[in-house]
């Protein structure tokens, strides 16, 4: 069988599929447009090509959530999918029907490519060769394909070896991580991730939809356990020329934030993070930002020189050097004393990948809310090697502030906040290390302010970050004290606000 008719088929059978047996495709169609908004962080203007489209639901769920934004390409290798296709398709979205791979799109170049069960069972580094050459230089990928060691699958070909007669859906290629990996790596690709995803599938009962909607997070990320997920996503990147970076666009659409947003960073040991940070943070977002303030937090490398650079380059880059003792709890209420935007944007160095998606906060804000948080935990987010021992401690966190203050959000403890700075003058930050993360999500709920949770995704520290300081059996108690202080104080009645002593008596001046 050749490349195509495989192709072919495999689209066909997927369709067929959903039709028949997956009864979560709705739900699922959304999470994984979602994953691939996430993933990509798609800039205005930026090209989408999906191949093996289908009758174009995926592609419509992606078109959509990117508020039709960008370029997408529909690739469809049947007929009678493309006349579907070309029924009410939005103005954005273009139909193309394949006879040969590439066919028609010899020559073009995207920006990103998806393709969901699409890799022929022969041949299929032949089809990720010719799928490279359709990649912009920086361009990046994302697959997903069954996995083979999910226990349901490898059920259903016990059976088959059993009963011969019965036959079997075709799943694809049987690769293993390794042998995938080498194979992308060979064709050219780059920063490859191979993992598993979504525990949500056939035939689990309906019944079971919202508990394991809710754990699919935590088992993706269990060790061992993750292995057994229904599927495997494959991404990776087309690389460019070194020295390349993402031309970065504008996404400053609210006039009423221009000029007026304070952003806060405390810095231990980032020299090597704050240049990209500032120039991503004023390439996108230049009209919003009045100030960012860097908190040199008693690095021991050159933090505050780097910092000191940027604020020669730009007035607007501040920064704040710190005394001993250090600490995230200390350089947050130095950070927010500090700041004198009307919205304060509190950071960590890490979120630098994701800075489109602050998008999220904005609007929110932009809408009425008084603190908008990055949720790494909802089930439209996307966790990247996070820790899963800190899983279950976050976990543990919340199902707790459920059971004793009866408040409902799923990732308070994150430091990726946008406040009105009405918010801030009413934080009472009492922790000195990155236990005050959980005030400042905690104490604007208790003290009645409206606050919305924003997807967003979180990838862990790349080797060039350098690495995080947070230790969980270090810093797990002091959430807890956080907890229960807060919870005596409730208690009590006892109101949550700054002491009547202005803030500047409590911590230095920024240092010019």
């Amino acid at each position: 069988m050749d490349v195509v008719e495989a192709l072919r088929q495999r689209e066909r059978a997927r369709l067929d599929y959903w039709d028949r047996k997956d009864y979560f495709i709705d739900l699922r169609l959304q999470w994984r447009a979602h994953m691939a908004r996430h993933l990509f962080h798609m800039l205005p203007g930026e090209s989408i090509l999906d191949i093996g489209c289908g009758d174009g639901r995926w592609t419509r769920e992606i078109a959509d959530l990117h508020d039709h934004d960008h370029p997408v390409t529909a690739a469809t290798f049947n007929s009678d999918y493309f006349e579907k296709l070309n029924a009410n398709k939005p103005d954005n979205l273009e139909s193309v029907l394949l006879h040969q791979f590439p066919g028609a799109l010899a020559g073009r170049k995207f920006d990103y490519i998806v393709a969901w069960h699409m890799l022929p069972a022969d041949n299929y580094g032949a089809f990720l060769n010719e799928a490279r050459k359709l990649l912009k230089p920086g361009g990046r990928f994302l697959l997903f394909e069954p996995n083979p060691w999910n226990p349901y699958s490898q059920l259903r070909r016990f059976f088959t070896r059993l009963f011969p007669f019965v036959p079997l859906r075709d799943e694809g290629p049987r690769f293993n991580r390794i042998e995938m990996m080498s194979i992308l790596s060979e064709i050219g690709f780059t920063g490859i991730r191979i993992l598993p995803y979504d525990f949500l599938f056939p035939p689990l009962p309906k019944a079971l939809l919202w508990p394991v909607q809710n754990l699919s997070l935590v088992l993706e990320n269990m060790p061992y356990v993750r292995n057994f997920a229904g599927e495997l996503y494959l991404n990776g990147r087309n690389p460019a020329a070194e020295g390349w970076t993402r031309p970065p666009v504008p996404l400053t659409r609210h006039a009423s934030l221009k000029g007026r947003v304070s952003v806060v960073v405390p810095c231990h040991n980032e020299e090597a993070n704050l240049k990209p940070l500032v120039a991503n943070l004023t390439g996108y977002f230049n009209d919003y930002i009045q100030e960012i303030v860097l908190v040199d937090d008693n690095s021991r490398d050159r933090t505050a020189e780097v910092g000191e650079a940027l604020h020669a380059e730009d007035p607007r880059v501040r920064v704040v050097k710190r005394t001993p003792p250090n600490g995230v709890g200390r350089a947050l209420r130095d950070g927010l004393a500090a700041a004198q935007g009307d919205y304060i944007l509190l950071m960590d160095c890490d979120f630098q990948h994701i800075l489109p998606e602050l998008t999220g906060l904005f609007d929110a804000v932009a809408a009425g809310a008084d603190v908008a948080i990055g949720s790494r935990f909802s089930r439209d987010s996307v966790l990247l090697n996070y820790a899963f021992t800190k899983i279950l401690a976050n976990r543990a966190f919340h199902l707790l502030a459920r059971i004793l203050f009866r408040k409902y959000l799923r990732d308070l403890t994150n430091n990726l906040k946008l406040i009105k700075r009405e918010v801030a003058q009413n934080l009472r930050l009492e922790a000195h290390d990155f236990a005050a993360n959980a005030e400042t999500g905690l104490q604007p709920l208790l003290l009645g302010y409206k606050v919305e949770e924003v997807p967003i995704s979180w990838i862990n520290r790349s080797v060039d970050m350098g690495f995080s300081s947070f230790n969980l059996l270090k810093t797990g108690p002091n959430y807890l004290k956080v907890f229960l202080r807060l919870f005596w104080r409730q208690l009590r009645g006892k109101a949550i606000t700054l002491p009547k002593t202005s803030p500047s008596s409590q911590h230095p001046a920024p240092h010019k």
